[in-house]
């Protein structure tokens, strides 16, 4: 398990329509706080402040092709070449990683293959990188060169 201490947060958040929205810097729009929501937004401040990824190499809630179904990942990060180097799936705070949770992000590695894979539900976060068709845990996230 990796520890993260997540950033004081500075969100902006308000409220459309009767639900809460939380501005995404990276996305430059305003979207829906949702509990997911909240724990990609804690990371991507963790990336951004903690570990000094670059800001213009994190893609968000990107659509890939499953064989016939379409999905979304929720952040990948790219490497300086720009090949997907990182990819993070976000669960809610009450969302268990199970099994299931690692499976779906390894579906999502077989469309598009990257070294690190990183799970997280805000309270545990969990990463693997792949070394000769294996995933060997590691304790904490990659430095971004």
């Amino acid at each position: 398990m990796i520890k993260v201490d997540f950033p004081v947060p500075s969100f902006r958040i308000k409220e459309e329509n009767g639900k809460e929205v939380i501005f995404d810097d990276l996305r430059k729009q305003w979207v829906r706080l949702t509990p997911e929501e909240w724990v990609r937004q804690n990371l991507i401040q963790y990336m951004l402040q903690v570990k000094k990824y670059p800001a213009a190499f994190i893609g968000i809630e990107k659509e890939i092709a499953l064989g016939e179904l379409k999905k979304r990942f929720d952040l990948l990060v790219f490497d300086r070449n720009h090949q997907p180097w990182m990819m993070i799936e976000c669960k809610a705070m009450d969302v268990e990683l199970t099994d299931k949770v690692l499976e779906q992000i390894i579906r999502y590695n077989m469309s598009v293959p990257v070294s690190y894979l990183v799970i997280s539900n805000g309270t545990y976060t969990y990463a693997w990188v792949k070394e000769k068709n294996r995933l060997i845990s590691i304790t904490e996230l990659p430095v971004f060169d």
